[in-house]
This record gives structure tokens, sequence and C-alpha cells, in this order.
């Protein structure tokens, strides 16, 4: 594949676009009256940022970390030459975001996590070569309902919460399109029937005919093309993947992430109307006896937790290199997946998963409290995140709810506990591709993976919990770790994985000097060693477990239990780390593999998700 252009849409992106990060003005409105003396008119705002660091990071320029619930952004820009509708697009504002073109309202978006586009066509003053861009972003720091993951709703980071990200925090970008253009592309991988489906959606209803074009290629030799007519809103083209095969492994794994190239022209009578960029894997995830399957094969998933926070940047990644670098980082330790934490992340990220060969688990950022409230705004920017990554093959589990944050009585509530389930059942109404984790950690209504947070510091405490069906049957269903109940319900497993998903968190205790103890300590690189030695065995040793995530990859700002530092410097040699996560691999019992290979169309059917 060749190399790409760093877009912050990777799976729809066009070749002309125009990079409006950099310095905008900025200011704080902390009484709130900037709507009513109409700064909109103007954007004449007395300070700068860099966009899209948030303020209260080092790399904006602003570096406030106080409360500051509305912020005010204004630019100029030149648009890019051409005709037809002119596209502005937000990679995501947290939290609450209206924009103004000239100063007339264009829209805006309610989400702090997900991108947004208007078209700004209408506001665009064709008698001035700059047009004025201002945007109102209102993130309110003490609200609970508020999906927020790990910000903190006090006045400064404590515990496992950090410093907010307020305002803009992904890229900025211009586009000039044709009126009928294509708004959303999603591409489904079907390997039991042999197919993969493209499906697009237009900006309006066709009205004359018009016509798909599709051209997929491998490493830049033609694989197929394909033309469909297009006469509705939504277009499906589907693709047998015996057109796909090639002389070279076809199906994407971490081991190797094959990745199809593809191109997309819309065009009608008169000439072209779109074209624009993508890229597919071919790939199946499901479970059977208890392990988790890739391509139909057991693989045992060795993940990090990864908090996606830089000390310089905060939620936004200091640089497009930094996000590759982070994809790197974690497969040199040995890791095989990435349990991507309390955030949406960066598309970029995503796509360098897919690239190199990284699994992910998609998490929503909690909010801290339950509420109709926090139920329309959890539904519905879940169902914009889904939406928005299920094209990645890299992304192969979805987790709407972790450790019953924001369903603080789901023990006992039958109303938290049917949030949880209709949570579950509306990621699999939108993506049934995938297994969905009703409440990552304990307390599960329904889950197609029993995940498990178990932070003891022994390896023995994990052998007495995990060794036998028997110790699992009482882990599972009794007290669990924590004291916490796993199930909330007696339920077989039917098959299901049982996966310890945060465990560990080691940290120095001489480089505490105040900060979060940590959920266990050691005192130097060799403990470390050791202790990390010990409980990731345990783990790989237990028959019953498909799989475990280890807490965390870096530290974070006063969380200090990283195997690196929040620099990104180990804090054991990497080659050490990689020995421990990879030299007791769990093999796969060679008569499980067969009994799979074995199984009937119809079981192997029931078996996936």
């Amino acid at each position: 594949m060749s190399e790409p252009t760093i877009h912050p849409r990777p799976q729809l992106r066009r070749e002309e676009w125009q990079d409006l990060c950099g310095t905008w003005r900025f200011a704080f409105d902390d009484e709130d009256r900037g709507a009513d003396e109409r700064w909109f008119e103007t954007g004449n705002l007395d300070g700068e940022i860099q966009v899209p660091y948030p303020p209260e990071s080092s790399l904006s320029g602003v570096g406030d970390t106080s409360y500051h619930p509305v912020a005010w952004y204004a630019r100029e820009v030149s648009l890019p030459e051409g005709e037809g509708r002119v596209l502005l697009h937000f990679g995501a504002v947290d939290y609450r975001a209206d924009v103004w073109v000239n100063g007339q309202h264009v829209g805006g978006h309610d989400g702090g996590h997900t991108p947004f586009s208007l078209d700004v066509t209408s506001a665009v003053a064709k008698d001035r070569v700059e047009q004025t861009i201002v945007v109102r972003a209102e993130d309110q720091p003490t609200d609970q309902h508020q999906p927020r993951g790990k910000q903190v709703t006090a006045e400064g980071p404590r515990g496992i919460f950090y410093d907010r990200t307020t305002g803009i925090w992904q890229p900025v970008w211009l586009e000039r399109v044709a009126a009928t253009h294509v708004r959303e592309l999603r591409w489904t991988t079907d390997v039991d029937a042999g197919l993969v489906h493209l499906d697009l959606t237009l900006s309006r209803p066709v009205t004359t005919a018009l016509t798909v074009h599709a051209r997929l290629s491998l490493e830049g030799v033609l694989l197929t093309e394909h033309n469909v007519r297009a006469s509705e809103h939504t277009v499906r083209l589907t693709i047998s993947l015996d057109e796909l095969r090639t002389g070279q492994p076809i199906l994407w794994s971490p081991e190797t992430p094959t990745l199809i190239d593809a191109e997309i022209v819309l065009a009608a009578p008169a000439g072209e109307l779109d074209r624009v960029q993508s890229y597919l894997g071919v790939r199946s995830v499901g479970w059977r006896d208890g392990l988790f399957l890739l391509n139909g094969k057991p693989y045992y998933l060795r993940m990090v937790l990864e908090q996606g926070y830089w000390p310089t940047s905060h939620l936004a990644a200091p640089g497009p290199d930094a996000l590759r670098r982070e994809v790197e980082l974690i497969k040199e330790l040995g890791f095989n997946g990435a349990r991507v934490h309390q955030k949406i992340e960066d598309p970029r990220f995503l796509y360098w998963c897919d690239r190199l060969g990284l699994l992910t688990w998609g998490e929503f950022p909690a909010a801290f409290a339950y509420s109709p409230t926090a139920v329309t705004r959890t539904a519905t920017e879940w169902s914009e995140a889904v939406l928005r990554d299920s094209s990645h093959p890299c992304v192969v589990a979805w987790v709407p709810l972790n450790e019953s944050w924001g369903v603080p009585n789901i023990a006992t509530s039958t109303q938290q506990q049917s949030f949880a389930t209709a949570m579950y059942h509306l990621t699999k109404a939108l993506d049934p591709t995938r297994p969905v984790i009703s409440n990552d950690g304990w307390e599960h209504t329904v889950s197609d993976i029993w995940a498990i947070h178990d932070y003891t510091p022994s390896g023995e405490s994990i052998r007495r919990r995990y060794h036998t069906d028997e110790d699992l049957d009482r882990t599972l269903h009794g007290p669990g770790p924590g004291r916490r109940k796993v199930m909330l319900q007696r339920e077989e497993r039917a098959g299901r994985p049982v996966m310890v998903t945060e465990f560990g968190g080691l940290a120095y205790v001489h480089e505490l000097d105040g900060s979060w103890a940590g959920y266990s300590t050691v005192g130097g690189a060799a403990e470390l060693r050791d202790r990390f030695e010990e409980l990731v065995t345990a783990l790989l040793d237990s028959p019953w477990l498909g799989g475990f995530c280890y807490t965390q990859l870096t530290d974070t700002q006063q969380e200090r239990n990283g195997l690196l530092t929040a620099e990104r410097e180990p804090k054991l040699p990497v080659e050490e780390i990689r020995r421990i996560v990879t030299r007791a691999a769990r093999a796969i019992p060679a008569e499980e593999v067969d009994a799979y290979r074995r199984a009937t169309k119809e079981t192997m059917k029931e078996a996936r998700p």
C-alpha cells in the first residue's frame, strides 16, 4: 500500500482538502456574554490558540486548566478554488459547538468525541476573499450527566481522573464538493458468505441517473472494478471475495495486516461529481468454546490499556507522527491489541492500527451520573462513534459502558440494568459483526465477552480464581474481585470467552511524590519485572481465559502505573516486556483447533455473534 496522506478522515478522503489547524483567535467567556454581545459577527477575540490542542494543554499556547465553561474561536480562511458546495469539517469539539460563517449561524453539534460536518455554502460572501469562521464551544466542567470519560470535574486532576479537554481537540478542515456527493461510506465484510459490502450515503436524494464506480487494488495492482446505478439516497455495492484473492494472504490480522485500497467515483451523464479514496480490511471476529476467534481461528488477545493522553497535548495527539509511534510501541512491547479506554480515539490512530496490525476495542467515555439526560446523550453519541469506526478492521469489540460508570446502582436498579442491556442491543443493531460488552469489568447484564477487572497483586490469587472451571464459576457468579458480582444474573457461558481486561497497575513507590498510589506498588525495575511476569504468566497459564489487558501503557498525569513513562520512555527494556508478554503466550490446544475446524456450518453460525 502506498504511503498515505495523513488525512483527518482516512477512510473517506478527497485529494483536495484545506487544513485549518494552526493559529486561531481565542477567548474564554466565563460570564457567557459572547452570544448576547454578538462576538460571532466579527470574531474579534483578544487571545490566540493553536488548534487542535485544547486550551488546558501547553501545546495550545494557553495552558489554563481552571474552570472555563465557554470558549470562542475565530479565524479567516480563503476558500479552495472551484465551484460547488463548501463543507466545513470538525473531528471533535468538546462538548457543545455552535458555528458561524461571516456572522451567519451554519449549525452545531452536541457530543465531545465524535465528528460533524456543516455545509456552509449559503454563508459564503462572494465579494470577500477571506471568510470569517467563529466557533463557540461549551463544556460545563462539573456536569455529571455529560459523557466525559477520564476528564475530572474537580478543579485539578486526582485519582484516575485527568485535566479536562475543552473545545476543539481534533482537526478542522474544508472541502469543495458537488451538490451531490458521498456523505458517508461504510465497509462490511462477511467472510463466511464470501462477500464485501460497500454502503454509500449521498448528500441528497437522487433526481437523475447516477453511476457509482468502485475500483479496488492491492499495492497498486487492480483487483476488481464494479459499477452500480444510484437511483436512491443510499447505494449498496456487493463484491465477491473471490475477486480480491491474490497470491498473498487476503485476510487481515495483526500478523498480516493486508489493506485493500479503494477509489469510488460518483458520476452523472454529464461527468464526474465526486471522487473519494478509501480502504478496507477483510476479516471476521467471533467466539467459540471460550475462545475469541479471528478469521475463524482461535486467537488469544494480549492487550494493553491505552488512555491516549499526552503531557503536552492531553487527549489530542501532539502530532500525526505520535499516533503512528504509539501503535509501533504497543507492537514492539509484544501486545497484539489495545483497549482504548474512556476515549473515542482519533481516526488516524485507528488508521495506523489498521495498517500496522493492532487489534482495538472501542469504548465510550462515560457520564458520571444516571439520568434521562445522560441516557439520551450517551445513546446518541455512542451511535455516532460506532457508525464512524465500524469500517476499521482493527476494531474487534465494542464497550458502551465500563465499571458501572454512569450506572452506579446497576446491581439493584432494573432501570439501570435495562439501560446497559439496551446499549448492548443498540450496538448490535448498528453493527452485528462484532462482540459487545455491556459493562466491562463487572456487573454485566448481557455480554458476548465476560470481561473482568482484577487488580489482585499476586499471581497466586489469579490462579485461585481462574485455573479450574469450578474456580471460574465461583468468580463469575459469586463475589468477584473487589467484592463485585461479575454477572448480575446466573447464566451459562455458552461458549463466551472470559477475559481479565484490567489487571496489574504496578507503580514505582518512589515515584509517587504525592501522586495517586495506584493499585499496587513496586520498589524498582527489578521488582516491576518480576511482578509483571508473575501476573502475566498466571493469566496465560489459565486454560479458561481467552485474553487479558494490562493496566496500562503509559503513566498518565498523577497515575504512575505505566509500562512507559508519560513521555513514552520504557521503564523496563522493551525486549524484557516483549519476552514476558509473548514467551508464555497461551497456545490453543491443537484438539480445540481441530474441533473448531470440524464444526458444522450450522454450529459455526450459532457461535458467531
